[in-house]
């Protein structure tokens, strides 16, 4: 049977963190701030995790909308998401090619998926 639901969008993002900043980046996410959490999901974004290894991030996530540039624009203004970010981007540094101009998170591209 046909799902009537569109298959979400999945989305990937790695950035790194500061060694010395490592333990402060996780405490941060042992306990996100509700209206950050519930900023993302009004802005289509479900079954988001971020994975770390050594000093490598990866975010993944899952858009369910339709029109990504207006939540993901929405999602940039909003105030708390904004205040959030004054504490997390300090930890994080590039360590890949500057895909997106200005972001530390940079995509990554699907190459295969089994559903």
């Amino acid at each position: 049977m046909m799902s009537s639901h569109p298959q979400p969008e999945r989305r990937m993002f790695i950035v790194g963190v500061a060694p010395d900043r490592r333990e402060e980046y996780l405490e941060l996410h042992r306990a996100v701030w509700p209206g950050v959490e519930q900023a993302l999901s009004d802005a289509h974004i479900t079954n988001y995790s971020i994975f770390a290894v050594g000093d490598i991030l990866v975010g993944y996530w899952e858009y369910t909308g339709d029109d990504y540039e207006a939540d993901m624009a929405r999602l940039d203004a909003d105030p708390l998401s904004k205040e959030w970010l004054t504490h997390t981007d300090p930890c994080q540094v590039r360590i890949v090619e500057e895909r997106v101009p200005g972001a530390l998170w940079q995509p990554l591209d699907e190459i295969w998926h089994l559903s």
